[in-house]
């Protein structure tokens, strides 16, 4: 497989637009899909106005695919009820255009793992509402995958740092039918992240714990609390994904995180002294 056809990538937020300028550097023609024209697309790239959960839809904006990318999220205290119906029509759409599809994942499936690195292989054992729903979209795949409905590769990142890993699983035939877990900066812990963060503003950042009896009562009146109430895990253990299977396939460049966060905090610096703040 290469960079040749059409790449369509459903979702314009942060990872949907860097991965569309991405494919577009690697000399693809790439369509952007979402309900909303973003205020920032790059000029090489279309864009197509559709919400997948309308099949029809979907399936034009998906029309003269080879690659398929499923970029969409749902707010993050309706993801059972929201996400679904997006992840199925895209997965419908990339199916009506014979396109290989590429789903980003998180890791919220695999549930808490006592503090071992995740591998690919990994069972989906979830015990929150959420991971449930992810493990289940990502059945929705396997199964149209062995059906011989459509052809899928799965990236799952423990957060979406960076559009090239997603974008080899597109253009590599690899990649097909296996999931894989995409490369990022190297494991920390929150307090060395927060201090890199530090060094950068210039000023100690302040960090407070909130046990997890008081989390789950602000959750009674908050549902943006319950949803972090009910992952909470995810901080209270070792969360470590092994990413060697990408890296032994496809290599890897990763942006130092030291790095990555000084250009986040100068960004964000722009983007502050643009709006007068």
């Amino acid at each position: 497989m290469s960079e040749g056809g059409l790449h369509v990538v459903f979702g314009t937020g942060q990872v949907g637009l860097a991965l569309a300028d991405r494919l577009a550097g690697l000399g693809a023609e790439v369509r952007a899909v979402s309900r909303r024209r973003p205020a920032a697309l790059p000029d090489s790239v279309d864009w197509r106005g559709a919400d997948a959960i309308d099949l029809d839809a979907a399936a034009d904006a998906a029309k003269g695919a080879s690659v398929v990318y499923q970029c969409l999220n749902a707010p993050y205290t309706r993801w059972p009820e929201l996400f679904p119906p997006l992840h199925r029509g895209v997965l419908a759409a990339a199916e009506r255009a014979g396109a290989l599809l590429v789903t980003l994942e998180n890791v919220y499936a695999y549930g808490p793992t006592g503090g071992r690195p995740m591998t690919e292989d990994l069972p989906l054992a979830a015990t929150t509402s959420k991971g449930r729903t992810r493990a289940a979209m990502t059945g929705e795949l396997l199964a149209a995958s062995a059906a011989g409905g459509a052809r899928v590769a799965i990236g799952r990142a423990s957060d979406f740092f960076g559009a090239g890993a997603l974008a080899t699983l597109g253009t590599d035939e690899r990649a097909v039918g296996q999931v894989w877990h995409l490369p990022g900066p190297e494991t920390m812990t929150t307090r060395a992240l927060l201090d890199l963060v530090a060094a950068q503003v210039g000023r100690p950042v302040v960090v407070r714990n909130v046990p997890p009896l008081v989390l789950r009562a602000m959750g009674l009146a908050s549902p943006l609390m319950r949803g972090l109430a009910e992952m909470a895990y995810e901080f209270e253990e070792p969360f470590i994904l092994d990413t060697a299977k990408f890296e032994s396939a496809f290599g890897t460049a990763v942006t130092p995180l030291a790095i990555a966060v000084a250009d986040t905090v100068a960004w964000y610096r722009t983007q502050a002294g643009a709006q007068g703040t």
